[in-house]
């Protein structure tokens, strides 16, 4: 239970709503408890006509009643009122409640149920904005359909405890203490009888919920398995139906789903032991009051309005004590969810800004790497080794190395989407790490090498970092991207819907969006990583050129596996196993005869192939 705790902060948020919860609960049960004693009170009324007695035939005690209910039978008795006219008043009277109880009941409803709903609100709110604060190595090491559960299907389950299962534990509490004290009050004997079977109940309960918890635990950790196949599966369709593994595929999640099948299964088959265990305890209630009840009235004790007193207040008793195994297993699958939650959201961040973060700075331009040394957390591998440049303002240098070498590593460090383990970046001479991360990092133009596009429309997502936009700054951008005449040319142009992830485009074109969308705002420093690699040498030549007249005021960083000697770099570093290999101009490096000249043949030979 101890995991539900951290609720509390939302129970103390809607407070009002909680407290006027228990309150309509509270007035609907004490009105629907009146009912029985109204009942009782036209029982004996039709006894004492039938024996033309007082209101204690044959010498037995005199029942008790609600203060409520003996205010209108003593009106009644003072006014000498006939048989028939009791029996109609009364019969309104059970009306009268039972529409009162309603009444309260439905409020009950529109409290308690409503603020579960906030509390879900709020709490997906907070998972969500805690999925936006974890660093990438959080990402790399946790699957996405495991992310996907816990914010809806976990967060569903503890909606459950916070609106359902709470109102039923209030009610069940209401209902048991009118039941119990009136019973109480009116023989106590025949309650203790009457209620004697609920400890087995008891009993029962905390055996079958011990084997619930542990059941919803193995099924919660299966539906996670279940989502991270199917998210796969839906992603990377391309790749099942051109190696064509639909089967084999269809296959892996059958099973995975069977698996889920077999312990819902299981758990179901132990949920249905309440029902019975309930009806079984509900109906010996029922025979043990109307036996002993009986042998009671036999004796003179009680009349035959306290038996169906009695056997009415074991009929109420009937669904709350019926939902303890539903209440309790909700309790117990929240729980269980709950401590998923509770183990992502207490997951701190390994990226953060500092406490007393600069926030007002404006970069220039001006970059600097300090014996930068960096090891992936999750792999081990050495990505960047003892790596040192200087850019000044306005320079345009191209970081170049082959696959592996550590060229979007040093992208992702310059965004402080990780953070070195030795030496350190700064920005006009301040360290990242003393940097207000969002400032930092709204501050570069960044077109990365996986590119990434929504479902929606193409000027949303070539505008994507600003929520007013003009077209005008949209269409110029695609200009500059090379990437505007396709866009003229589809059915709603700017207004066309792409598909998830752009799959509806190629991959040429998914690269001169996401190049329009950085192209779009006006950084001091822009990053492009690997974001050419999809077009063709006409395009790519167009795309060169247009960058060339955005750049001429700004700093930038063109990470890139191939060399773009048409574009006039004031700077080249070639890398290679994560240390800088050769670093000079395009003419300097091609005089050194080294790896770079190397590369740069390799390239025009294989340019030339394809010209052939």
């Amino acid at each position: 239970m101890s995991p539900l705790l951290s609720l509390n902060k939302y129970f103390w948020k809607y407070k009002w709503l909680f407290l006027l919860g228990i309150v309509f609960t509270v007035l609907s049960n004490y009105f629907r408890i009146l009912a029985p004693q109204v009942t009782k009170y036209v029982l004996n009324t039709v006894e004492v006509a039938l024996h033309e007695k007082s209101m204690s035939p044959s010498g037995r005690a005199v029942s008790h009643y609600d203060p409520l209910v003996t205010q209108v039978v003593d009106q009644l008795n003072k006014k000498n009122v006939s048989f028939k006219t009791r029996i109609f008043y009364s019969g309104i009277t059970l009306l009268i409640l039972a529409l009162i109880s309603g009444i309260f009941l439905f409020l009950m409803r529109q409290t308690i149920i409503v603020m579960s709903r906030h509390i879900e609100f709020d709490q997906k709110n907070e998972i969500f904005s805690h999925y936006q604060q974890l660093d990438m190595h959080f990402y790399k090491t946790h699957n996405t359909g495991d992310l996907m559960s816990r914010i809806s299907e976990d967060v569903s389950r503890v909606r459950m405890y916070s609106g359902p299962a709470m109102m039923y534990l209030i009610n069940l509490a209401a209902t048991i203490g009118f039941s119990v004290s009136y019973m109480l009050h009116e023989n106590r004997e025949l309650t203790f009888y009457v209620l004697l079977p609920l400890p087995i109940l008891a009993v029962t309960i905390y055996y079958v919920n011990t084997i619930i918890n542990r059941k919803a635990d193995r099924i919660q950790s299966l539906l996670s398995d279940l989502t991270t196949n199917a998210q796969e599966s839906y992603s990377g369709i391309r790749v099942i139906k051109s190696f064509v593994q639909e089967k084999s595929m269809l296959g892996f999640f059958e099973n995975n789903s069977e698996e889920y099948r077999k312990n819902a299964i299981s758990l179901a088959k132990t949920e249905a032991i309440y029902f019975p265990s309930m009806g079984l305890m509900i109906g010996l209630s029922t025979l043990i009051t109307i036996l002993i009840g009986g042998m009671y009235v036999i004796n003179g004790t009680v009349s035959i309005g306290v038996i169906g007193e009695f056997v009415m207040y074991i009929l109420i008793l009937t669904f709350p004590v019926s939902a303890i195994g539903w209440t309790a297993s909700m309790i117990q699958r929240a729980a269980t969810s709950q401590r998923r939650i509770n183990e992502f959201l207490n997951t701190v961040p390994a990226i953060e800004s500092p406490i007393n973060a600069v926030k007002e700075i404006q970069l220039t331009g001006e970059i600097l790497f300090q014996n930068v040394d960096f090891i992936y957390p999750h792999t081990g591998i050495h990505a960047i080794k003892n790596f040192n440049l200087y850019i000044r303002r306005g320079e345009k240098v191209a970081i170049i190395g082959k696959t592996g070498s550590g060229k979007t590593t040093l992208a992702q460090l310059m965004l402080r989407m990780y953070d070195p383990q030795k030496g350190d970046i700064l920005y006009n001479e301040i360290s990242i790490k003393k940097m207000e991360i969002a400032s930092l990092r709204a501050q570069i133009g960044y077109v990365p090498q996986d590119v990434f596009l929504f479902s929606d429309t193409v000027a949303e997502n070539i505008a994507f970092s600003q929520q007013h936009f003009k077209m005008e700054s949209v269409e110029r951008a695609a200009e500059d991207a090379a990437v505007a005449g396709e866009i003229d040319r589809f059915p709603e142009k700017y207004n066309t819907m792409i598909g998830e992830r752009g799959v509806t485009l190629s991959g040429g074109q998914k690269q001169r969006i996401s190049i329009a969308r950085a192209l779009l705002e006006d950084h001091n420093i822009v990053v492009f990583d690997d974001c050419l690699s999809a077009v063709d040498a006409k395009t790519e030549n167009e795309i060169i050129g247009n960058l060339y007249n955005y750049l001429k005021s700004k700093t930038a960083v063109i990470i890139t596996h191939r060399i773009f000697s048409l574009f006039n770099f004031d700077k080249i570093v070639v890398l290679e196993d994560g240390a800088i290999k050769e670093e000079g101009t395009h003419l300097s490096l091609l005089q050194k005869n080294g790896l770079y000249a190397s590369m740069y043949l390799q390239q025009q030979k294989h340019e030339q192939d394809i010209e052939n």
